[in-house]
């Protein structure tokens, strides 16, 4: 994962609420299906967002906590944080092209 952030318990406030620009979390799960399908996507939404914000993936098997702070019940779940705040939320998996814009119309 080149452009895109592994979150955890221990990073998640230095990578997401500090964070200087817009961060999108993608909030999954290794046996969601949709979770899958959603990766590569969101792995190119992080090539063409570079610079303009970070893409961070969170497990949430592995760090429920987090997720549950944030009330995801459903995965995957992207939430859209703008200095440490929740701005968005697009629940469940989209197209490329229906997800940017969204995201575009989140953050602009």
């Amino acid at each position: 994962m080149g452009n895109v952030v592994n979150l955890t318990d221990q990073n998640f406030e230095k990578e997401v609420t500090k964070a200087d620009t817009p961060v999108i979390v993608d909030f999954w799960a290794e046996w969601c299906g949709p979770c899958k399908m959603m990766a590569p996507v969101f792995e190119e939404l992080a090539g063409d967002y570079k610079g303009k914000g970070k893409f961070a993936k969170l497990d949430t098997d592995k760090f429920p906590q987090v997720s549950g702070s944030h009330g995801v019940q459903g995965i995957p779940t992207l939430i859209v944080f703008k200095g440490g705040k929740e701005i968005g939320r697009i629940v469940g998996f989209a197209p490329k092209d229906q997800l940017k814009h969204k995201i575009d119309e989140i953050v602009s």
